[in-house]
């Protein structure tokens, strides 16, 4: 964990709001994943939708990750940051054909979770570009709704109960199935999600002839209140292992394994800076307002999503009860009822937590400018986004 010292002088060299990550941070959490699968044959692809600055790519692209993108443009920033075409992972959803024509041109795997497109790409390709195939296992996983994927109303992924329909669309276009892929949702805990999805591809292996990857997604549950505990990577690492010598033991066929964490590599790297502008003494609650707002970090008011907040500024201030709000002209609360040490305006109040689907969610709202992000490494801070101007607002805007 970075030092509040450090941390508050980022916010005094750089300004605030500010994102700031810890590099060794993200490095450590990639270790743990490989020591976590050691005994099973696994690559990581980091699903890089959760912060895709280009230097945060480039940290996982020299500890040999792969990378898992579900853009056109993601995909062109992660070669940006140096990953070769075999470590790129196409897995888009409720694209057009083209985006996919653009992707094959780079050489990329192509992860297809549609039957029609899935069609008109064996048409188009036949045998001469395998592909994977993500399938909906019908589970349903996650911290919320908005975070499921699995379960049998979601929108990705090809019905588990519709491979017969694959089978057939194989068949007539002569298309190679390479890989199945599932994914169920995010803030997993429960190692059994993890192993009956598993089961459930290990069984469907059997109707794909030239099958060699099972795809699992992420997921990994990263701890985020003090009294939460994240996903057991070493006892899952161990089942999976278990399950898939079982498998070998009992049919003679190896896959190799994918990975997709997001939030699991990058979250806990990540440091949120606001200043206290004002507080407010209402009827029933005191208000701490802070120069940002859902603007700059959405996951509270999106998802109901919790982040420590701590006033770095006045560490042994008498504890108070506050809401947190931000300047945005909306109903922006950060944080109802917190206890944090006694605020007053100009202090430095320190989101955790911060390095996933913050600054990646983040927009213009109330024509308000994006923050700069800092990232800290080899023990020091350096900038690797400036912060947005009225002439980054006013780009591409035609003016008569």
């Amino acid at each position: 964990m970075l030092s509040t010292q450090t941390l508050l002088t980022a916010a005094n060299e750089f300004g605030t709001p500010l994102y700031v990550y810890d590099a060794s941070n993200i490095r450590l959490q990639y270790a743990t994943l490989k020591q976590a699968f050691r005994r099973s044959d696994v690559k990581i692809f980091y699903a890089c939708k959760a912060l895709t600055n280009v230097n945060i790519l480039k940290i996982l692209e020299q500890e040999g990750s792969g990378i898992d993108c579900v853009s056109i443009n993601e995909v062109k920033l992660a070669m940006k940051a140096g990953f070769t075409a075999k470590r790129i992972i196409f897995t888009p959803n409720s694209v057009g054909f083209d985006e996919y024509l653009e992707a094959t041109a780079l050489k990329v795997n192509i992860n297809i979770d549609n039957l029609s497109l899935l069609e008109e790409f064996g048409h188009h390709f036949g045998s001469s570009y395998p592909v994977i195939i993500r399938l909906n296992p019908h589970i349903m996983a996650g911290g919320n709704i908005k975070i499921s994927t699995g379960h049998v109303d979601s929108k990705f992924g090809i019905s588990i109960e519709q491979v017969d329909l694959i089978r057939d669309i194989m068949e007539r276009t002569n298309i190679t199935v390479k890989g199945l892929h599932i994914h169920t949702g995010s803030e997993i805990k429960d190692l059994e999600v993890f192993v009956k999805g598993l089961e459930l591809v290990l069984d469907q292996t059997k109707h794909f002839p030239d099958l060699a990857i099972v795809d699992l997604g992420g997921g990994f549950k990263v701890p985020y209140k003090p009294d939460e505990v994240g996903t057991d990577m070493e006892a899952l690492g161990q089942k999976l292992a278990d399950t898939f010598e079982a498998f070998e033991q009992s049919t003679g066929k190896k896959f190799q394994v994918w990975f997709e964490p997001g939030k699991f590599l990058v979250s806990q790297s990540g440091y949120f800076l606001v200043k206290a502008n004002i507080t407010k003494q209402g009827p029933s609650r005191t208000f701490v307002g802070v120069n940002s707002g859902f603007n700059h970090l959405i996951r509270p008011m999106f998802y109901d999503a919790y982040h420590k907040i701590t006033n770095i500024s006045n560490p042994d201030g008498e504890l108070k009860t506050y809401n947190i709000v931000g300047n945005i002209c909306e109903t922006d609360t950060f944080a109802w009822d917190r206890e944090l040490n006694e605020v007053r305006p100009n202090d430095i109040i320190l989101f955790n937590n911060a390095g996933a689907y913050g600054f990646e969610m983040s927009s213009r709202f109330n024509s308000r400018n994006r923050p700069a992000e800092v990232l800290f490494t080899n023990g020091s801070l350096k900038l690797i986004r400036r912060r947005e101007t009225l002439e980054d607002i006013l780009e591409g805007v035609v003016l008569d």
